[in-house]
């Protein structure tokens, strides 16, 4: 899936993205050490290297996207989803945070939201 979204969002250099599937406890130390925020969340991405967004790398886009399954879990039922899309959904956001975009209004918000169903669409999850 996260190949799938490099190669649509047109990026040409090498890309290494790990992928870590942790627990909501996990998950809230991170979000508290990095973003200062003491909760738990569904998905954060780390831009390990590659500038700013991977338009400006020169080595290639470097990233982490950490994903809580608990919280996805909670999601999934409460969005009447699988938890298999429910991850490639957040699979997706995490890449796109990666590429630059973000999520802080509510027309970014929508953007992101039509970019990760054109994309599960790619896989048939979504309508």
């Amino acid at each position: 899936m996260v190949e799938k979204v490099l190669d649509g969002e047109g990026v040409k250099e090498p890309a290494t993205i790990d992928i870590v599937l942790c627990d909501d406890p996990t998950i809230q130390e991170l979000n508290k050490r990095f973003l200062n925020h003491d909760y738990p969340t569904d998905v954060l991405s780390f831009l390990l290297s590659g500038g700013s967004s991977a338009s400006e790398t020169k080595q290639g886009l470097v990233g982490e996207i950490i994903i809580s399954v608990e919280t996805a879990e909670r999601n999934a039922k409460r969005f009447r989803q699988t938890l298999e899309s429910e991850l490639l959904r957040l699979a997706i956001h995490g890449t796109l945070h990666l590429l630059g975009y973000d999520d802080a209004t509510y027309s970014q918000r929508r953007a992101m939201r039509r970019k990760e169903r054109q994309y599960l669409r790619l896989v048939g999850l979504a309508e």
